[in-house]
C-alpha cells in the first residue's frame, strides 16, 4: 500500500461537515470541502493503481461516470440523514419505517452500482488492478461510512 493511515484519516475526516448540509443544498464551503475529498480520493486511486496511459484513457471515464452515479446516491444518504435529523425529537413509528425503508434502499443501491462498475473496471483493467481499486475503493467507503454513521444519534 502506497499511502498510509494518515491520508486515509485526512480523507475521512473532511466528510462529516457533509452531514450538515442543508435541505436546500451544500453550503459553499461544504461544496468545496466535498470537491476537494473527491480530488483528494481520485488522486489517492491515482496514486495507487499506477495505471498506464491506455489504461488511464480507459478507467478513468468510467470512473467519473461512476462517481457521478455515487454522488446522487450519497445525495438520498444525506436527504435521509436529515430527514431523520428533522424528525429525532419527534419521531414517529411511522418516520421511523420511512427513514429505514429508504436506508435499506440506499444501501442496495449502492452495492448495485458498486457491483455493475467493478465488472466494468474489471474489462479495461488487468486483473491485479481491478483487484487493487476495488480494494481501495472498499477501504475508502467502509472508512467514510464508519465516520458518517458515528455521529448520528440511535433513534430513541
Amino acid at each position: 500500500m502506497r499511502f498510509g493511515p494518515l491520508a486515509i484519516a485526512l480523507l475521512v475526516t473532511a466528510l462529516p461537515p457533509l452531514v450538515q448540509a442543508q435541505d436546500a443544498g451544500l453550503a459553499s464551503d461544504e461544496q468545496i470541502l466535498l470537491k476537494q475529498v473527491m480530488t483528494d480520493k481520485k488522486t489517492l486511486i491515482a496514486t495507487n493503481l499506477g495505471l498506464t496511459e491506455a489504461e488511464s484513457a480507459k478507467f478513468w471515464p468510467i470512473y467519473d461516470e461512476y462517481e457521478a452515479k455515487l454522488k446522487k446516491v450519497n445525495d438520498r444518504l444525506l436527504t435521509n440523514i436529515n430527514t431523520f435529523a428533522e424528525k429525532y425529537d419527534t419521531l414517529t413509528e411511522d418516520d421511523a419505517a420511512a427513514v429505514l425503508k429508504e436506508k435499506m434502499a440506499i444501501e442496495k443501491d449502492r452495492e448495485a452500482l458498486k457491483q455493475a462498475y467493478t465488472k466494468k473496471f474489471a474489462k479495461v483493467l488487468p486483473p491485479k488492478k481491478a483487484l487493487r481499486y476495488a480494494q481501495l475503493e472498499t477501504r475508502i467507503s467502509i472508512l467514510a461510512q464508519r465516520n458518517l454513521y458515528s455521529l448520528i444519534p440511535l433513534a430513541r
